[in-house]
C-alpha cells in the first residue's frame, strides 16, 4: 500500500535580488520516507528548506503539509501542525547540561501550568533518559552541552528535534564537519525514527545520504533536475553530467 503525500511543494519560486534561488520547483514526499536534496553548492537546497519551514516567503508556489496548505503560516504554527526543522549550526544551550536540554525541548509541549508548578521534570525523566539513550548521550547527560563534540553537539540537537513528537523532521547538513565514524552512527540513529517521523534531508554527502534515503530530488540552479529512487538518480544521465561538470 502506498502511503500518503505528507508534503507537496508546487511551483514554488523564491528570489534574492536579481537572484532566482528557486525557479518552479515541485516536490512531493510520502509519510513513512526519508527524502534527501542533493545538487551542487547554490543549487537552492538549503533556500527550499527554510520555505518548507517558514524562515522565507516564496514569491509563487504553495506548500502543503498534511493536506492543509501552510504557504502562508508562521514557524511556530508550523511546528504545532508537526513539522520540526534542525538547520546546519547548532542551537543547543551551552551552558545547561545535556539532561536539561533534552528536558526544555520536551517541556515546550506541555502546558503553562505544569510548568510553573514544576510537575514535568519528574514525570518526563523516563522520556528524556530514552532519548539520551537512543542518541548515545547518557553517559554525557550531566555535563555542559557546550562541553560535547561537535558530532554529540548534532545527535543532542536532532534529539531536541524530535522531542515534539513531530510528522516531518528538516534536516540541513547533519552531518556537516563530522568525522567518518561519526557519520556513519548518525545514519544508524536516524533510521529507527522512520517508524514515527518522515524525514527531508538536505546533504553532501552522498553516500550517506544514499545509505538511508528511500527517494532522492536533486536540485541544479533553482530547478528540479531530477527526482526518484536512489537507483533511479544513480542511473540518471542528467544528473551524472552535473556532478560531472559542477560538483
Amino acid at each position: 500500500m502506498t502511503e500518503p503525500l505528507l508534503l507537496e511543494v508546487h511551483s514554488l519560486s523564491r528570489t534574492f535580488g536579481p537572484l532566482r534561488a528557486l525557479d518552479g520547483v515541485n516536490l512531493s514526499v510520502r509519510s513513512g520516507t526519508f527524502h534527501g536534496l542533493i545538487g551542487p553548492n547554490g543549487s537552492g537546497k538549503s533556500t527550499l528548506l527554510n520555505v518548507i519551514a517558514g524562515r522565507h516567503v516564496p514569491d509563487t508556489g504553495s506548500v502543503m503539509f498534511d493536506k492543509r496548505d501552510i504557504t502562508a503560516s508562521t514557524p511556530y504554527e508550523r511546528a504545532r501542525a508537526g513539522l520540526s526543522v534542525k538547520f546546519q549550526i547548532t542551537t543547543v544551550i551551552g551552558l545547561l547540561s545535556v539532561y536539561d536540554n533534552i528536558l526544555l525541548a520536551l517541556q515546550a509541549r506541555q502546558n503553562p501550568w505544569s510548568l510553573m508548578r514544576s510537575l514535568t521534570r519528574h514525570a518526563l525523566h523516563v522520556e528524556v533518559t530514552a532519548m539520551l539513550e537512543h542518541f548515545r548521550l547518557l553517559h554525557r547527560a550531566d555535563d555542559l552541552a557546550g562541553e560535547l563534540s561537535h558530532g554529540e553537539q548534532q545527535w543532542l540537537e536532532i534529539a531536541m528535534a524530535l522531542a515534539s513528537n513531530p510528522k516531518l523532521l528538516l534536516l540541513d547538513e547533519p552531518t556537516g564537519g563530522m568525522s567518518p565514524e561519526e557519520r556513519r552512527v548518525t545514519g544508524e540513529l536516524l533510521k529507527p525514527i522512520k517508524a514515527h517521523c518522515t524525514l527531508v534531508i538536505v546533504e553532501h554527502d552522498l553516500d550517506f545520504i544514499r545509505a538511508i534515503c528511500d527517494q532522492l530530488t536533486v536540485l541544479d540552479q533553482g530547478r528540479v533536475l531530477d527526482s526518484g529512487t536512489v537507483e533511479d538518480i544513480q542511473r540518471s544521465a542528467k544528473v551524472q553530467e552535473v556532478y560531472t561538470t559542477r560538483v
